[in-house]
């Protein structure tokens, strides 16, 4: 009988294809970022860890980069904004998770990960749009709560507006060179720009 060829799977074993292979891969890559980090994962850590072959790997991704950050994305969770009935409170709690969060071993992935993708638009979207730092949704909700409780002007519900605060911290992060910023920088950012800027806006000129 000729010799079976190295690397053929044996005969109780199912080739995974399609959705079934990319999951292995996403779990696979999340694991290696969990435990070393975006700057030691290689498509070939992966492709072992995955039980499959490199090909499989730049079939779907076209370099460890935009791997690591499809992995990333697996890995954040969905939050809930704060709703305390308070507008001050709510800013001043989702700012703090958010700095709480940057400190994480899951926040040093994402700064690893935004450092390595610098200036491609595309890819800061897809990790700023999972990692909540920059999304408009959480922020116009505490936004619109806050408006129909009477606390902040209509005029105020923008994005650009609503995420101004957390625009502000992430600032504080780069010029600082660290995860996080002290508490009453928060509060500062709160009580000296965010409120009044969402209590004072007017409409703008027809």
């Amino acid at each position: 009988m000729p010799e079976r060829p190295r690397g053929s799977s044996d005969a109780g074993q199912t080739r995974r294809r399609g959705a079934a292979l990319e999951d292995a891969i996403l779990r696979a890559a999340a694991d290696e970022l969990t435990e070393a980090g975006f700057s030691r994962l290689t498509m070939d850590k992966v492709a072992t860890r995955a039980g499959t072959n490199k090909n499989a790997l730049y079939r779907r991704w076209p370099n460890r980069l935009t791997l690591a950050i499809a992995a990333y994305r697996r890995l954040a969770t969905t939050v809930q904004p704060p709703d305390t009935g308070s507008l001050r409170s709510d800013v001043l709690e989702w700012l703090r998770r958010a700095n709480r969060y940057w400190s994480s071993p899951q926040g040093a992935i994402l700064r690893e990960l935004l450092a390595a993708a610098g200036g491609a638009t595309e890819l800061l979207a897809q990790l700023q749009e999972q990692s909540g730092d920059a999304a408009a949704a959480p922020w116009l909700t505490i936004l619109g709560r806050a408006i129909a409780r009477g606390e902040a002007s209509p005029e105020a519900l923008h994005p650009r507006v609503a995420t101004i605060a957390m625009t502000l911290l992430r600032n504080e992060f780069v010029v600082r060179g660290a995860p996080s910023a002290p508490d009453e920088v928060l509060i500062e950012i709160v009580d000296e720009v965010y409120l009044p800027l969402v209590r004072g806006r007017s409409a703008p000129p027809a």
